[in-house]
């Protein structure tokens, strides 16, 4: 029998946690006063301040680092190019990116366009979702730079049975949703010590229900994503992308249809804010493709006290009693001046993050 070691007195936590992390030959054990990897301290910004103020409670956000994040939604929705405009945020952050990218669809050209540096932007082509999680895994214990991984997407990335075997569905029945389950529970510790970031791209699918007693679930929620519950758990945040079917919602330039209203909302936030919601518009064409992140702005500040909508007029209200008046269309025109800038941004920070903030803070109190 091994002998036990022998008790040298109360030891102190920090004993505690310097025994652990030598037995276990990592840093696996922190003091949650101090520095831990459990905290989020860095933010992707996601190309839409609209959106990143809605998603964690308190404070101005985007993607989280350390963390895993999903960003689904339907065909067109807009995926492909919320995950470039990341990468252009992460990259100014100093973070080397790497693409998986299982679709074979990246336009090296039009990733330059958006603002991607393609000098620091390794093009991975996903030829099985072992590969992927196995190749993250290498770069995690091989590489000490914070990293960027983008996964596109998950929903098409064959399993290496897949490959292999035939087209028969039933033969691999659930064989990536378990491949799945054991890569993240072998993957979410290391990304978070490494403070690096996995951006899972993946589609959102008409919930079927297969008996009566599904049919209300699927009333109050139409979409699944693949991947399996694990991936669920894993999420820190899942952002989901949908869009209206109506002609209102596309973008024209002239009879060419050159972009479109996405509707997002955070199906999960371990941050304070699932269910929360925002929308704006996304180009794939012309002079400025990506998100039209200032022209959402309007839209968010609806109904704020500080901006008066009479007709096809509003006024913005200043703290020193002063007001401008402008029409929807010199929006983006009047944000070019500093003051009214300004004062648009601390109304963002008000309305959006604050004002949320505080009703949570009655609602748990």
């Amino acid at each position: 029998m091994p002998k036990k070691a022998s008790k040298i007195g109360r030891l102190s936590l920090t004993e505690m946690k310097n025994l652990i992390n030598k037995k276990v030959g990592m840093s696996v054990a922190h003091d949650l006063t101090k520095d831990n990897p459990t905290e989020v301290k860095q933010w992707i910004p996601t190309g839409s301040r609209y959106l990143d103020s809605i998603i964690c409670r308190g404070q101005k956000a985007g993607i989280p680092v350390g963390k895993i994040t999903e960003i689904a939604g339907l065909e067109g929705a807009g995926k492909s190019w919320m995950a470039s405009q990341v990468a252009v945020s992460a990259q100014k952050m100093d973070m080397d990116v790497v693409y998986f990218d299982s679709e074979s669809a990246i336009d090296p050209g039009y990733l330059a366009s958006l603002g991607v540096d393609l000098k620091r932007c390794l093009y991975v082509q996903a030829t099985s979702v072992e590969m992927v999680l196995e190749t993250i895994e290498e770069l995690l214990g091989s590489n000490d730079g914070q990293m960027l991984f983008i996964w596109d997407s998950l929903a098409l990335t064959p399993a290496v049975s897949d490959v292999e075997g035939d087209f028969n569905p039933q033969s691999s029945m659930a064989v990536k949703a378990r491949i799945l389950a054991k890569g993240m529970s072998k993957l979410t510790v290391p990304i978070a010590n490494a403070q690096s970031t996995f951006l899972v791209l993946n589609q959102l699918k008409t919930n079927i229900a297969s008996n009566p007693a599904q049919r209300i679930e699927v009333m109050t929620n139409p979409w699944v994503t693949p991947g399996g519950k694990a991936m669920h758990y894993a999420y820190s945040l899942r952002i989901w992308l949908t869009g209206r079917k109506s002609k209102s919602s596309f973008i024209m330039d002239g009879d060419d249809r050159i972009g479109y209203q996405v509707q997002v909302k955070l199906e999960k936030s371990r941050f304070g804010t699932t269910g929360r919601r925002c929308s704006f518009n996304i180009l794939f064409t012309g002079q400025s493709p990506g998100i039209q992140d200032e022209e959402s702005w309007l839209n968010a500040l609806m109904g704020s006290e500080n901006i008066v909508q009479s007709g096809a007029w509003y006024t913005l209200l200043y703290k020193d009693g002063s007001s401008e008046k402008f029409q929807s269309k010199t929006w983006t025109k009047k944000l070019q001046n500093d003051k009214f800038r300004q004062r648009v941004l601390e109304l963002m920070d008000d309305e959006i993050v604050k004002k949320y903030d505080q009703k949570m803070e009655k609602v748990t109190n």
